[in-house]
């Protein structure tokens, strides 16, 4: 696992090569290293996990060179493969296959891959190429600026590194509050800078000077069914997660696990328990007396499975500390609370001395598990879209169309809204809705809104995650399972619930379905030290600055909040306090903008 950078055609000084290294050694805090030619460069943080002796990046064979983060997991055969070719090899590193593999199948190469993966490759044999490629679901996120009219390209794999480059600028992208505050995250491609894209998950991208920049986004096959019953299917299913989670668990550091206490993680977590000798797993709580507490249900798993159990408490009153580094890692604000726990987790998982942590993330995409799922599945056929629009958002638009400044609403009234480009996207006549919405689940939602965030705030404290819902083999086979065997009435997951009897406790296979996640509403409430954060923060004169809110019905929901504390306001307001310290971090100017400091015309 490592972290990633590079340019293309373009001139970069040395003390930009250290920048961009320097803000991303967190994810790589093992070796940095660097390769360039005239008018091209690749860089390379190393989170030693595989062959802690080699894997030395850049890797380079015969005018190819290339950098790689991730995970490999079918090196060794793809190495046996090559060994018979001609091919050799100094290590035993999963990357260091990567030269070699393009050498035989050139832009291809990615078909022959298992595993979780950003990879560059530098092809000098001809005209110099650069080819970036991404894996089928997006685990491991590229950020590129592409200048079309110079011919320039800069890329890395975290935002805020990406910035340091001279050329890349942090001008706002204009529709970016509507995008992040109806989906948490802005979807797609386009990030809330103006000049900065992510590639997409399934994606290889190849740049020269003749053609410019080609990107092509490649199939991912779905296998056929092959189980007649739902009971042979939840059989199979768990024998596929049982060797999923076994390769997953295999590396050269210490592997931990991460066990929340729902279904997905205590599944991942038994799984784990069976091949790695007393398995350490986390949990992570809040001091004091919360909602939603789940650290009772780890507790039994850990105890199921004879696990040595960590149980991490934090301090709600540390959270405003913690808030501006995790936004900073973020590179973008997300506003699910989720991305605190999620910081402080993976902080006290290196502090215990593991680089590795396996987890249960996309089950609930791939399976049916969320709410809005459900939910979407019981309404009319003509009627399913709305609702689910509405439970992606992190306020919904009546709400925060009244937050608007004057200016800014007009501006995304002309625009439109961000919401109705997703309803438009999930009207698809004839389709099946379950697949459609699973669709858009896993291909818009799970890479933008839960990969991003997963990768960059456990990189940020040098743990790599491993996601065995994410394999080719788990995705295939689960998009392949009939809407009934996943979704049933007011139960999502049927199919995994069935996987996971006998391997779980009772208690947290008939436990309701509740998410991991922060209990904001309690602490945006009076004399919460989070709420006295909130109100510091939007405070007028800051929000005056960018003329994108209105102070005053801000402040209305302030008081709201205060007077009444309710989930829906809780999450606007936190929504907002993450977007302002996301602004302060960045000190992005508008792009294209006419709104002056008060929100009207200038």
């Amino acid at each position: 696992m490592c972290r990633i950078f590079g340019h293309f055609d373009a001139h970069v000084t040395p003390h930009e090569i250290k920048a961009v290294a320097a803000l991303q050694r967190h994810g790589g805090p093992d070796a940095q290293t660097h390769a360039a030619g005239d008018s091209w460069g690749l860089g390379n943080n190393r989170l030693a996990i595989m062959d802690l002796d080699g894997g030395e990046q850049p890797y380079a064979l015969d005018g190819i060179v290339a950098v790689f983060n991730g995970e490999i997991y079918n090196h060794d055969e793809l190495r046996r493969t090559l060994i018979a070719r001609g091919h050799r090899f100094e290590d035993t590193c999963d990357g260091s296959i990567i030269p070699a593999l393009y050498a035989e199948y050139g832009t291809g190469f990615t078909e022959h891959l298992d595993g979780m993966y950003a990879v560059a490759v530098m092809d000098l044999r001809r005209e110099p190429t650069l080819v970036l490629a991404t894996d089928d679901v997006g685990m491991k996120p590229l950020y590129y600026h592409w200048d079309a009219a110079l011919g320039h390209l800069y890329f890395s794999s975290e935002l805020p590194a990406l910035l340091s480059y001279r050329a890349v600028g942090t001008s706002f992208w204009e529709p970016g509050l509507e995008a992040y505050l109806a989906t948490k995250t802005p979807f797609g491609e386009q990030t809330m800078f103006a000049d900065v894209k992510i590639l997409p998950p399934a994606t290889t991208a190849r740049l020269d000077r003749s053609h410019g920049l080609r990107l092509h986004r490649r199939t991912v096959a779905v296998d056929p069914l092959g189980q007649a019953d739902e009971t042979a299917a939840a059989e199979h299913l768990q024998d596929l997660l049982r060797q999923e989670v076994h390769r997953l668990t295999t590396a050269d550091v210490p592997v931990a696990a991460v066990t929340s206490g729902g279904l997905d993680s205590s599944l991942v977590t038994a799984l784990a328990a069976e091949q790695v000798g007393e398995l350490h797993t986390f949990n992570i709580a809040y001091r004091g007396t919360w909602p939603s507490d789940e650290r009772g249900f780890a507790r039994q798993v850990a105890e199921l499975h004879g696990t040595r159990h960590h149980q991490i408490e934090i301090d709600p009153a540390t959270f405003p500390d913690l808030l501006s580094d995790m936004v900073w890692h973020l590179g973008q604000p997300n506003a699910d609370p989720i991305t605190l726990s999620t910081y402080a987790l993976f902080d006290a998982v290196h502090q215990a001395g593991f680089k590795v942590a396996v987890t249960g993330d996309a089950a609930d995409e791939l399976f049916g598990g969320y709410d809005r799922i459900r939910a979407a599945m019981r309404a009319p056929a003509d009627g399913w879209i709305p609702g689910y629009v509405r439970a992606l958002t992190a306020v919904p638009k009546n709400l925060r169309t009244s937050l608007y400044s004057p200016d800014y609403h007009a501006f995304v009234s002309d625009h439109g809204f961000a919401d109705d480009a997703i309803a438009e996207q999930l009207h698809v006549p004839g389709r099946d809705r379950l697949d459609t919405i699973t669709d858009f689940e896993v291909g818009s939602r799970l890479p933008a809104y839960h990969l991003r965030r997963v990768d960059h705030l456990s990189m940020a404290s040098s743990v790599e995650v491993r996601l065995p819902f994410c394999q080719p083999s788990v995705v295939r086979y689960a998009r392949a399972l009939p809407a009934a065997w996943k979704v049933d009435g007011n139960r999502g997951k049927q199919v995994l619930y069935a996987a996971a009897d006998g391997l779980l406790p009772e208690s947290v296979l008939n436990r309701p379905k509740q998410p991991f996640t922060l209990p904001i509403t309690a602490m945006l409430a009076p004399g919460q030290p989070l709420m006295a954060f909130a109100r510091d923060m939007l405070a007028p004169q800051r929000l005056r600055r960018h003329g994108r809110l209105d102070p005053v019905a801000v402040a209305r929901l302030l008081q709201g909040q205060q007077d009444s504390p309710a989930d829906d306001t809780a999450l606007a307001v936190w929504s907002l306090l993450v977007h302002e310290l996301w602004l302060d971090q960045f000190h992005g100017t508008p792009h294209h903008t006419g709104l002056s400091p008060t929100g009207a015309r200038s």
